[in-house]
């Protein structure tokens, strides 16, 4: 508009200075298209109908009772877990998205058959949410944030050399770096906002997963398979911290699996524990014995 108003080498040279501040700030909103994040699944193993038809047979049952979709892919893990999750990409927010099963050997290694139905019946919970896809737009909005708040190294340096050119291209990219600080500030409001009200959701959406199980499996099995978790998961921490220690010795096991039962159920009998079904049963009261905590958050 500068140059058409009145063409001369002024108005050509400040035209082609703010058409270079216009560039490098839509170049820094748009970068985040083009970085790519890769995601480590090497830690999962994936199986199959055929490889394991009982276990696919309880997901197909809860699958019903829960009236959801049957995971995409179900993937063993070797912790005391069990979650759902999903490819998540710039394009999965505006297309359905398939939700993966993950389950742990540790937990599996922990619990009875009804146990393991109402943690599965959890995570089927999941599966029925139709808030799961803000967690999409979560993930995605959060990798934009972080990438325009520090994956800047490249974007940077090409602005360096443009402002190289000359002293006075050096002032339209100073001004579009005053521009760019005023976006990344605003940035950081939104993604308190986003995260606090997710988190708030992802509260809600624990409970509703929680009823679910309930429902399907009955509240005892749940209660009775989270309250000895915690045990389970010290357990298994307490062998893998074990080998940890002989790596230098090349002494392995070839299955660590008894070996976190074994302790399990030594550490149940060190604190008197009753044994129901070979499996210890963990009282409110054992864990609140152990529970020293002091931080009281007053506004969650």
């Amino acid at each position: 508009m500068f140059i058409a108003l009145r063409p001369s080498i002024i108005t050509v040279m400040l035209g082609l200075g703010i058409i270079s501040m216009g560039v490098l700030i839509i170049i820094f909103l748009l970068k985040f298209i083009f970085a790519k994040h890769k995601v480590d699944r090497s830690h999962l193993i994936e199986i199959s109908r055929t490889q394991e038809p009982r276990l696919f047979e309880l997901i197909g049952e809860i699958v019903e009772e829960v009236e959801t979709n049957f995971p995409k892919k179900v993937y063993l893990s070797a912790d005391v877990n069990a979650a759902v999750f999903y490819d998540s990409s710039f394009w999965s927010m505006f297309f359905p998205i398939k939700k993966n099963l993950q389950i742990g050997v540790g937990l599996i290694n922990a619990v009875s058959v009804s146990e393991f139905k109402a943690i599965l019946a959890h995570e089927f919970g999941h599966f029925s949410q139709r808030t799961m896809k803000v967690g999409s737009y979560v993930y995605n909005v959060n990798q934009i944030i972080y990438s325009l708040l520090h994956e800047n190294r490249s974007y940077n340096s090409m602005a360096q050399q443009w402002a190289s050119i000359s002293g006075y291209f050096a002032i339209f990219v100073n001004i579009a770096v005053v521009f760019i600080k005023g976006i990344q500030w605003i940035l950081k409001q939104v993604y308190d906002v986003v995260n606090l009200n997710y988190m708030r959701l992802s509260r809600e959406m624990e409970f509703h997963a929680d009823e679910v199980a309930a429902n399907v499996a009955g509240s005892k099995p749940l209660i009775t398979s989270l309250l000895r978790l915690d045990l389970a998961n010290h357990s298994y921490q307490i062998v893998l911290n074990y080998y940890g220690n002989k790596v230098a010795e090349n002494i392995r096991a070839s299955n660590i699996y008894p070996q976190q039962r074994y302790v399990m159920e030594f550490l149940a009998r060190k604190s008197n524990l009753p044994v129901e079904n070979n499996l210890p049963q963990v009282t409110l009261d054992h864990l609140n014995r152990y529970n020293k905590s002091r931080l009281v958050i007053k506004d969650q």
